[in-house]
């Protein structure tokens, strides 16, 4: 196992053990192999289960013997000890089967999950871009939780009738073994009707789960997008779409259900019976057996009716856990498009920033977002870029920290191309605030030290300050302790906005990023803010994506965008007494 190693990513932690993503069972082998005590008491408990059972119709039919032959109290009496003392230990075996099963099932579901959350957190933007977040919510919990009920119930069920079956095939030859020919029959009808059954239940238990996933996704997007839902007046169109995946997963449902009606080994059970009975009467009307090895042996045949019954559900167990597993493991195998480079350069950055003939584009359809952009920004700059709706503004941020990677040409950050940056390193010196601000359900204090936790209460409530947010801040009863809702739906847009300056503040990073970070904050607040970025600038390169004036005026140069790429390049004065276009982008934006 040490020999594998996991997929790249953005994110990981160095682990002394790897599982083996090669296929859904080895990965779950991996996992379940390091609780081999466990595993013993499994298949220990199993066996003397099975074994322990048929102890039970052996010592009946001997009793049978000592009182129909002998009449002999004593002798019964000494079977019924023995019957006791079997039992007890079967009892005992029993008790650690079902303990190590439950331990093996709900180990491997913390364990499962936690690389699944590992994995997930470390994938790159591209791949949770195509991703629909109710899915990843379906397996990240519903279908790994499955993951622990293939083991427990689903393979210690399993692993209790196979002994089951196997153990008249140690007890019935102390009989006669001729008594053989009836079970062994059934054995092997048993095996060829299971592998069919379990060859049409795979599908459907897959269905299932992938239509679970896709519930999961229409409710996610659903309850996420409440307000616009309500807004347009279209919850009857929701709970129509609703309702529409509820009726598939339900098809599927009943599909799986049909698989599991149609057990076929459920028919051969009465056959079973009727056969060893008949062929136990034969060898007594013989001579061969006694009326008590009859006794034994038909009751040993009672034995085949727990693993013919068990297996139906148990299997359904065991094949929605594998399918679990694949969608799981899916999800873990998926190429991550940037890699953590955990031995990259991790010191620390001047500030400079240069762009060398980038293109890039978010998807393989040939349409780039840049093309052959190319500039460059000294440390201590302050820079504002520009351009129309699309232009590519906000995509040379995202180059710029790594959120992606660029098609052909290079980013160099601190005079580095950013490939050769440690990530973590990279990213800590880069701080960018969004239009798009997210909130934690957390502590308003928490929220702005999320980019720095072991930052002090004055440091967290200068930070406050700095972005003009500690008076609002105060005036909530709990102060930096007053929660704030998921997303920050409890504060107004330009509250949210601070406290991400706040956040940005408190890092203390080389290279400042706003993207527009002040259009829901009011002409009043934007000019205390306005003047708190400035002095936040101040030694640290400021990179500017806006519209607005008031912002564009004061940067060091200004780098205009037109269709992914850099049309002008120059001073707000420059430009403005120069350039056509960009006096038409000031005309409509301000």
């Amino acid at each position: 196992m040490a020999a594998i190693t996991a997929p790249p990513a953005e994110f990981s932690v160095e682990r002394s053990w790897h599982s083996d993503p090669r296929s859904p069972w080895r990965w779950l082998l991996s996992y379940a192999l390091r609780h081999k005590f466990h595993i013993w008491g499994v298949f220990v408990g199993g066996f003397g289960n099975g074994i322990g059972a048929g102890l039970v119709f052996m010592f009946i039919g001997r009793g049978f013997d000592a009182i129909v032959k002998n009449n002999n109290l004593t002798q019964l009496g000494w079977i019924a000890f023995w019957l006791i003392v079997s039992q007890i230990i079967r009892g005992v075996l029993m008790l650690w089967r079902n303990f190590s099963s439950e331990i093996i099932g709900q180990r491997v579901e913390r364990d499962t999950r936690d690389e699944l959350y590992l994995s997930l957190v470390g994938k790159s933007m591209s791949f949770h871009d195509g991703q629909a977040v109710g899915d990843l919510m379906a397996r990240a919990t519903n279908d790994v939780r499955e993951i622990n009920l293939l083991f427990n119930p689903g393979v210690n069920l399993v692993v209790g009738s196979a002994f089951f079956m196997i153990a008249p095939f140690f007890l019935v030859p102390s009989i006669n073994t001729q008594l053989l020919l009836t079970p062994t029959l059934y054995a092997i009808v048993y095996v060829f009707a299971l592998w069919h059954y379990l060859t049409r239940l795979r599908p459907a238990t897959e269905a299932v789960r992938r239509e679970f996933g896709q519930l999961n996704a229409v409710l996610a997007e659903a309850i996420d997008g409440i307000e616009t839902v309500k807004g347009a007046a279209q919850e009857s169109h929701e709970l129509g779409r609703f309702d529409a995946v509820l009726r598939d997963w339900r098809n599927v449902l009943v599909w799986q259900g049909d698989v599991e009606a149609k057990f076929f080994p459920l028919l051969l059970l009465g056959l079973l019976s009727a056969g060893g009975l008949l062929h136990s009467l034969i060898l007594f009307n013989q001579g061969q057996i006694g009326v008590g090895d009859v006794v034994a042996f038909n009751g040993m045949l009672l034995m085949f009716g727990f693993p013919t019954f068990a297996a139906q559900f148990a299997y359904s167990y065991v094949s929605a856990g594998v399918s679990s597993a694949r969608r799981v493991l899916e999800l873990i195998n998926t190429h991550s498009d940037v890699d953590q480079n955990a031995g990259g350069y991790s010191g620390d950055m001047d500030g400079s920033i240069r762009f060398d003939n980038v293109t890039f584009s978010y998807n393989n359809d040939g349409a780039s977002s840049l093309r052959e952009v190319s500039f460059e920004i000294k440390p201590g700059q302050t820079v504002a870029i520009t351009g129309q709706t699309g232009a590519g503004k906000s995509t040379i941020i995202k180059l710029l920290n790594r959120t992606y990677d660029v098609d052909s040409g290079q980013v160099i950050v601190g005079g580095r191309n950013v490939r050769e940056w440690n990530l973590a390193a990279l990213r800590r010196q880069v701080s960018i605030i969004e239009q798009d601000i997210y909130l934690f359900s957390r502590t308003i204090a928490e929220n702005i030290a999320f980019g720095c936790p072991g930052a002090s209460r004055d440091e967290i409530v200068a930070a406050a300050k700095a972005a003009q947010a500690h008076e609002f801040i105060m005036s909530f009863e709990d102060g930096y302790d007053a929660l704030v809702g998921e997303r920050g739906v409890t504060l107004s847009g330009g509250q949210r906005q601070r406290l991400a300056l706040a956040r940005a503040f408190l890092t203390n990073p080389r290279i400042l990023i706003l993207d527009d970070s002040t259009s829901a904050i009011d002409s009043a607040t934007e000019d205390r803010i306005q003047r708190a970025i400035e002095r936040a600038a101040q030694g640290r390169t400021t990179l500017l994506i806006t519209h607005r004036l008031s912002q564009i005026r004061w940067a060091d140069q200004i780098i205009v965008l037109r269709q992914g790429r850099v049309s002008m390049m120059g001073s707000h004065e420059e430009l403005l007494a120069k350039n056509e276009a960009y006096r038409r982008i000031f005309a409509r934006y301000n």
